[in-house]
């Protein structure tokens, strides 16, 4: 049979419904887009799960010195050590209690703060992804003063507004978020002051790096000034205790669940291309016993599969990418990528289990499916 004899006659089939080919496409499409959900589900969930614990700088660390201990250049120059997981840092150290005009028996505390603290603070929320933390040169409105949220509600504050203290008048630069989720809470309710990182020596250094990189600790640790010898040594802490600190996100998307998912696909789309070719299986040997020869016949049962498998994979794969675009919080495309391979797995099991199916089908059998139809 000539080539176009052979597609012409693998359409008619399917547009004569000899091949089912509606029903295989919506089950193709069904299955695929069920495991393709269910991997991207569980991709999607561990994206949320980090972009939670970097907003809620579950995997920032603090040296705590004895007092006045803490290199403020040095620890803020830490964001310039590393490029394969770059880092944020900054320094901060208490400052003295502040009273409102409005207010006169409420103080609020006031942090003063290096420029790379500003921006690590300030940044909170956009360190989301993939590349979470990627530079630590964003630029934070130095020339005031910054509010949380609470004071600024508080007091009827936003950018570009006027506090009047009983030390004087300050600007506000803007206004940072610190909420309840587990972090060191002096933040919540506090003004922070911006201060020379060369000046005057610092309590504390912190360090927020994603991926971390387990090298945090010694880049810490080389912030401390010289202490005397009744000084306290420096602590490391986390910033935030209400997380799991053993977290690596890498190892949770090599051991997921769904990990198996393409190679499950690709076994339902064996049998369920033995099954679209044993069910026709009387007229593939009637086929071959009126002069149709092996090859000709996988062609057009290649064709027929093809077809039916393809439409339903690119159906499944639509709505799988719309659904990534959608809610993946980060890195869309390797979202994509992943939970497509499932219907692509089926399509392709399904393929081969049709042509494994016709390649056991002989001329010879033709009686016995006759007589067992």
């Amino acid at each position: 049979m000539r080539l176009r004899s052979i597609l012409s006659e693998a359409l008619r089939n399917i547009g004569s419904g000899t091949t089912h080919a509606l029903a295989m496409a919506i089950i193709v499409l069904l299955i695929g887009t069920l495991m393709g959900g269910y991997e991207a589900m569980s991709v999607v969930g561990l994206e949320n799960e980090a972009v939670g614990r970097i907003n809620a700088f579950a995997d920032t660390k603090t040296l705590i010195g004895s007092g006045d201990d803490i290199d403020g250049s040095a620890c803020d120059r830490l964001a310039s050590t590393s490029t394969t997981n770059p880092v944020r840092s900054g320094a901060v150290r208490e400052g003295g209690q502040i009273t409102p005009n409005s207010t006169p028996g409420k103080d609020i505390a006031s942090y003063e703060v290096t420029p790379g603290m500003l921006r690590l603070i300030t940044a909170n929320g956009s360190d989301t992804g993939s590349a979470a933390g990627k530079t630590n040169t964003t630029r934070a409105d130095a020339s005031g003063i910054w509010v949380s949220k609470d004071v600024a509600h508080d007091f009827g504050l936003a950018q570009g507004s006027k506090l009047e203290t009983t030390t004087g008048t300050a600007t506000i630069a803007g206004v940072f978020s610190w909420p309840n989720d587990g972090r060191d809470t002096r933040f919540a309710y506090a003004l922070l002051i911006p201060a020379s990182a060369s000046g005057n020596a610092f309590d504390e250094c912190w360090v927020k790096q994603w991926p971390t990189s387990g090298k945090s600790d010694s880049l810490l640790y080389s912030t401390v000034i010289a202490q005397d010898e009744d000084g306290k040594p420096a602590g490391i802490t986390a910033l935030n205790k209400g997380f799991d600190s053993h977290y690596d996100g890498q190892a949770s998307y090599a051991s997921r669940m769904t990990r198996m998912m393409p190679w499950l696909a690709l076994v339902l789309g064996l049998l369920l291309g033995i099954l679209s070719v044993r069910q026709r299986r009387l007229e593939y040997a009637g086929a071959l016993h009126s002069g149709e020869s092996k090859d000709a016949q996988l062609l057009t049962v290649a064709t027929e599969t093809l077809v039916w498998s393809l439409v339903g994979t690119i159906g499944a794969a639509s709505l799988l990418v719309a659904y990534c675009v959608r809610l993946a919080p980060s890195d869309q495309l390797a979202v994509c990528l992943t939970s497509i391979r499932s219907p692509l797995a089926l399509c392709a099991g399904a393929l081969l289990g049709a042509m494994l199916a016709t390649l056991t089908i002989k001329e010879s059998q033709l009686f016995r499916y006759f007589k067992n139809r």
